[in-house]
């Protein structure tokens, strides 16, 4: 099949690969505009767009997906399937109709559970066992379309969002890829999603992620866990920003919400119930360093808080 990719990030490689391995033909790929990136802020392409470039396939970045110049060429390049992985821009009805057998989208989780923009963050903060990757056809609701396919993965115990992404990105994959396969043969039939057990996911800011040593260590770990590495764990500490890594429950004697304690071989900080270890630390302006290196460069005072 003739087959028009849309993604962005890095986490989208790993399907645009697998297509542009396959029996199939890639004929563009869609993606955002080139934008500021790294410390100098310098413009890049999107590693969706560096890909295709290696590989010689037409990109195409328009600033939205309604624009008629950009809906004019989808038209002239007549895909059969546009497959969609993050690709970060809402798709008018416009651009859905365009593609013989519509657009299909990987979804990082076991849907209806988890719609929207941070699948893999609110299962890590929430504590799911069990999560996922879903295809299905984009419709004009949020992440409500008729589902091809499915698979799960486990949710380990010191899971980051990044790690996790990172292995349902590789099983997404495939998943896509034989996706595609069954739309092309007919073996596929979308299913429509249960009504029941739908929940969503709006995007993580900042905000969300500044840490509350008020509440318990387990949520607080998790929490952490489900911000690393994007948009981060962070606190204040002596009026500034701290950035965070994530953070280890211990079990001992508690310490007040947000009280330090230095150990030789740890760093710890009370919460609600344990305290927890501090792993990597970075002060503003300085590099990423074990939070035992910090400590000692600052100096903690007796009865001092990260807040």
């Amino acid at each position: 099949m003739r087959l028009v990719f849309a993604g962005t990030p890095e986490v989208a490689l790993p399907s645009l690969r697998a297509l542009l391995d396959s029996r199939h033909e890639v004929v563009a790929v869609v993606t955002r505009p080139d934008a500021p990136a790294g410390r100098g802020r310098r413009v890049e392409r999107s590693p969706v767009a560096a890909l295709a470039d290696e590989h010689g396939v037409e990109v195409l970045t328009p600033a939205k997906a309604g624009d008629p110049e950009f809906l004019a060429r989808l038209a002239e390049l007549a895909p059969d399937l546009c497959p969609v992985v993050a690709y970060g821009a809402l798709l008018p009805e416009s651009a859905l109709a365009i593609p013989r057998h519509g657009w299909v989208n990987l979804h990082f989780s076991v849907l209806p559970a988890w719609r929207g923009a941070a699948p893999v963050q609110a299962a890590v903060r929430h504590g799911d066992d069990i999560t996922g990757a879903t295809t299905f056809r984009i419709v004009k609701e949020l992440d409500a379309g008729p589902v091809f396919g499915v698979v799960t993965e486990r949710v380990r115990e010191r899971d980051t969002s990044g790690e996790l992404l990172a292995r349902l990105a590789e099983s997404g994959a495939k998943l896509m890829l034989s996706t595609v396969d069954g739309v092309e043969d007919g073996s596929l039939r979308p299913v429509p999603q249960p009504e029941e057990g739908v929940s969503y996911a709006p995007k993580v800011t900042v905000e969300d992620a500044r840490l509350d040593f008020t509440t318990p260590a387990g949520a607080l770990d998790r929490v952490a866990r489900a911000v690393t590495p994007e948009p981060g764990a962070w606190a204040r500490f002596r009026g500034e920003r701290l950035k965070l890594g994530p953070v280890t429950p211990v079990a001992g004697d508690p310490l007040p919400p947000g009280e330090i304690r230095v150990e030789r071989k740890r760093v710890l900080v009370g919460t609600a119930t344990d305290p927890v270890a501090l792993g990597e630390v970075q002060a503003q302006g300085k590099k990423r360093m074990a939070a035992t290196d910090w400590a000692r460069g600052v100096r903690i005072e007796p009865g001092e808080r990260i807040s």
